[in-house]
């Protein structure tokens, strides 16, 4: 899961996957990132903290990491939140780049749109909770393909 800063979009992205995850009984590694090394170290946007416990997911333990190349080696699927995270991870990844392996977060839910999710870290408690929702959604949608999949 990455973002620019991996303070708010994508520590909420990983929480709500590694909880619906273990909830399908997928023995799943997930980790999240940003782009920008802005927060590196940094626990999650104490807004971030509150939608997810308030949706019954702890993600306090998390730190802010940037993006590096050798992710591309790592995971086997890299889901960013917009246009710029899509190009900062191909230019981060250089020759590692295999972008087979890297998806749009709501392509999940819109199909070939390439829409964004909103990051809300200038935003309202309001805009977290909508995050949090769209997040919530396309991670059950990921989850359900890859299981009816048979991956």
């Amino acid at each position: 899961m990455v973002c620019l800063g991996n303070i708010c979009r994508s520590p909420l992205a990983e929480g709500i996957m590694r909880q619906r995850a273990m909830e399908a009984g997928l023995n799943w590694e997930i980790d999240s990132a940003g782009t920008a090394f802005y927060h590196a170290g940094e626990p999650p946007h104490i807004q971030s903290q509150q939608v997810a416990r308030e949706n019954g997911i702890d993600i306090s333990t998390q730190r802010c990491r940037q993006f590096i190349a050798e992710d591309m080696l790592e995971f086997d699927r890299i889901y960013v939140m917009d246009g710029d995270n899509y190009l900062n991870v191909k230019r981060i990844s250089g020759q590692l780049w295999d972008g087979s392996k890297v998806k749009w977060m709501l392509h999940a839910l819109y199909p070939e749109q390439n829409k964004p999710v909103p990051d809300p870290y200038f935003g309202t408690q309001g805009d977290f909770e909508k995050v949090f929702d769209l997040l919530n959604n396309a991670c059950l949608r990921i989850i359900d393909k890859y299981v009816q999949a048979g991956e």
